[in-house]
């Protein structure tokens, strides 16, 4: 597991970077403007090798709690939404005046799962960032945080960085944090701690060791970020872990050295359709599935009929994502349902041939045809 010969940043030519608030904050106590201008230099470095680098920056919340005076994280929604809007600010312009220093230009994208959820929002954003890259500006992106609440947030910046790394279709997810990489166990705890050189990504035995929670500035733990890596492997993006005040990590990695934790990806990517389903955090509804169903669906690659419904639980309209659950409640797929949840309550529990009787018209045989189908 341990055996690692170089890094994958080495030949990436597409990069996202995500910092986290502790790095970004010097732990909570305002803007590090000394690590931003390392960073960006790093980063001006990699893109004279030629590489495409979009940063995801953690720290708004932070810098907006130092300015507004909170001495802790405030839980009141709307006390948060305005440490984001004024933290973000402060954020934006040290990036801007950092880049500036070596020619080069930053633009500030801020996401909300809605923009990622909706098919045509996502495509719009994936455009801009593609054409940014294009025109040679360092997209800097953070999730909307003044805006969402937590039913739609994506939760952290390490899921949204591998959202990103899906949307555009990167090589290398680099995550920078507090912590040298993933390790056995908690080192804090455990002096026998042996740091994971490299592995798998999605290999389940790295959740176990992951555990535990993230700083008191952050939200994020180790956990977040092996579940990151194995989300941002489905579009075949290997994901490094890695130390953000390690002396010149990104150009290091870029040179082939090995540095904290390579997370890899399995060989093979979900199509871009396929991916956006999958990437889905929050669907409007699901179906629960009878076990012969759910052998269909997950053994032998079939569509979802009407009659391997048991229940329907929210409110979806015709086209849009739904999940597909067992009876214990466990995710199975994701897809694309041809009726909406009022019609599937009449229609679930009988044969694809009484769909005409039931509601008169027949938009399909499926609830969910097995094209736009992706198993989780």
């Amino acid at each position: 597991m341990n055996s690692v010969a170089h890094s994958t940043l080495q030949q990436a030519s597409r990069i996202i970077v995500k910092v986290g608030s502790s790095l970004v904050t010097n732990e909570g106590r305002g803007l590090d403007h000394t690590a931003i201008a390392r960073w960006a230099a790093q980063i001006a470095a990699l893109r004279s090798l030629g590489k495409e680098v979009v940063l995801v920056s953690s720290g708004a919340i932070a810098e907006g709690m130092l300015r507004l005076g909170f001495s802790k994280r405030p839980t009141d929604i709307h006390e948060l939404q305005a440490c984001a809007a004024v933290g973000q600010m402060g954020l934006a312009q040290i990036y801007e005046t950092s880049f500036r220093t070596h020619g080069i230009g930053t633009a500030q994208v801020l996401l909300t799962h809605a923009d990622l959820a909706d098919r045509e929002r996502y495509l719009n954003a994936r455009s801009t960032l593609t054409t940014l890259l294009r025109l040679g500006v360092v997209p800097i992106i953070n999730e909307n945080d003044t805006v969402v609440t937590d039913e739609i947030k994506f939760g952290d910046n390490d899921t949204l960085g591998a959202l990103v790394a899906n949307l555009i279709e990167a090589d290398v997810l680099v995550i920078l944090t507090d912590q040298r990489g993933l390790f056995s166990s908690d080192p804090r705890k455990d002096p026998a701690a042996r740091l994971i050189a490299q592995a798998q990504a999605g290999d389940p035995a790295l959740e176990a060791m992951a555990g535990g929670a993230g700083s008191s500035i952050g939200r994020g733990g180790m956990l977040t970020k092996v579940l990151a890596a194995r989300r941002a492997a489905r579009s075949g993006a290997h994901t490094i872990i890695a130390w953000g005040r390690e002396e010149n990590v990104l150009t290091r990695l870029a040179g082939g050295e090995a540095i904290g934790t390579q997370l890899v990806a399995p060989t093979g990517r979900l199509t871009a359709r396929r991916q956006w389903m999958i990437d889905h955090l929050h669907t409007t509804g699901e179906v629960v599935l009878d076990a012969g169903a759910v052998q269909k669906l997950t053994q032998e690659g079939k569509s979802l009929l009407p009659i391997g419904v048991l229940a329907v639980r929210g409110e979806f309209g015709r086209g849009q994502v739904i999940t597909c659950i067992d009876e214990a409640g466990k995710p199975l797929a994701r897809g694309l349902t041809n009726y909406t949840s009022s019609e599937v309550r009449r229609i679930m529990r009988h044969s694809s041939a009484e769909i005409e009787r039931i509601l008169g018209y027949v938009e399909g045989p499926e609830l969910v045809h097995r094209d736009n189908l992706v198993l989780l």
